[in-house]
């Protein structure tokens, strides 16, 4: 017996629902949040004034929005990328732990005299090493045809017990009093802070530069051309000369080093060590970042505000109201699911087909 609804492809989807899509998805996740909390015990207006006016109050609010919202766009221009050549790159997580842990080993032998010029060598160790690791999903695509989704979050666990290993063991402090971390930063292997009365450092700036760079890039240079259309049309791809393989190495070594430098960002900025947990999870929220920025690099910026947001407001009701720590996940869980939602409707339309075959169906 099959299900009595289909899904049938519009022939003329609406451009404006298009383009409204995450507005909509944004608003119905605030919605089904009142009623979350309402399900909680709580006062729906109440918490949601919290979870979503009280962090954007203070200067320091928005300076802690600032450094949420850095590494998650860093890693959604990454994953961005790997998307629009349907490469499916779901480790942006163990990238940006492993680009840190490359960055911080470089980062400790900072001597107290070195210029914040050492920070160059700090950041492309990050850089490199998150591309390495992001290679090796490459290699096992390219050579055993190895699916990329599960390697790549397989790694994700790899990488976090690795550093788990590395903050209780070689870079463990020695005057840290037996906690897993390493030794404090030099001045020299930090990040200045850009926003005097906040944690806002440089490292916003330095987004601007890669968001500039990876526009260029997909939209102007031929290698963005070939990436798109290696995703949208691979036959059409390979009878034009565009290798695959050269596509899969560059978009999964570009999405490594942008989550590398999204991890070292985190640890030489707002952190200022290494830590057996120095992200919340920026690598996983980043892959619904892209997706609400529709896939354009300038869309991961409202779309980054928003799940910023999402965690600052979990910080705030976790304090303020006693609601779970789990909270933000189920808030950016919901956005995902919205948005995926509104464009399943705006591209296809339900068509009761009774208990018959749904033979057409999209």
């Amino acid at each position: 017996m099959n299900f009595p609804l289909a899904l049938y492809n519009r022939q003329r989807p609406s451009r404006f629902l298009s383009a409204a899509s995450p507005f909509i998805a944004v608003l119905l996740t605030l919605l089904i949040g009142c009623l979350i909390f309402a399900g909680m015990g709580k006062d729906p207006m109440h918490s949601m004034y919290v979870f979503i006016v009280e962090p954007l109050l203070t200067l320091r609010g928005w300076g802690e929005l600032g450094v949420k919202m850095t590494p998650l766009i860093l890693c959604a221009l990454g994953l961005l990328v790997c998307y629009r050549a349907n490469v499916w790159n779901i480790g942006a997580e163990g990238q940006l732990i492993v680009g840190a842990l490359a960055g911080g080993v470089v980062a400790l032998q900072a001597s107290p005299e070195a210029s914040q010029l050492y920070m160059i060598w700090v950041i492309l160790a990050a850089m490199v090493g998150g591309a390495l690791y992001a290679g090796i999903v490459a290699w096992l695509k390219d050579k055993c045809n190895a699916n990329e989704i599960l390697v790549s979050l397989m790694l994700v666990y790899i990488a976090e017990l690795f550093l788990s290993w590395a903050v209780q063991s070689p870079l463990r402090d020695p005057q840290g009093l037996g906690f897993p971390q390493s030794p404090m930063f030099e001045m020299a292997a930090t990040l200045p802070i850009m926003i005097p009365g906040t944690r806002m450092h440089w490292g916003g700036a330095l987004v601007c530069f890669v968001l500039f760079g990876i526009w260029l890039i997909m939209s102007k240079m031929f290698i963005g051309f070939q990436v798109r259309v290696s995703g949208m049309a691979p036959k059409a791809a390979a009878y034009a000369g565009f290798s695959n393989r050269a596509i899969i190495y560059f978009v999964l070594l570009l999405s490594g080093a942008l989550a590398g430098l999204a991890g070292v960002i985190e640890i030489c900025g707002p952190i200022g060590q290494l830590t057996p947990k120095i992200s919340p999870g920026y690598g996983f929220a980043a892959i619904i970042v892209a997706f609400v920025g529709r896939l354009k690099p300038l869309g991961t910026i409202p779309a980054a505000f928003i799940m910023a947001l999402f965690y600052l407001g979990g910080e705030l009701a976790q304090s303020r109201l006693g609601t779970p720590a789990a909270l933000t996940g189920v808030f950016q869980g919901l956005l995902l699911f919205c948005i995926m939602a509104c464009d399943s409707l705006i591209f296809c339309k339900l068509k009761w087909v009774g208990f018959n075959s749904a033979k057409g169906a999209a």
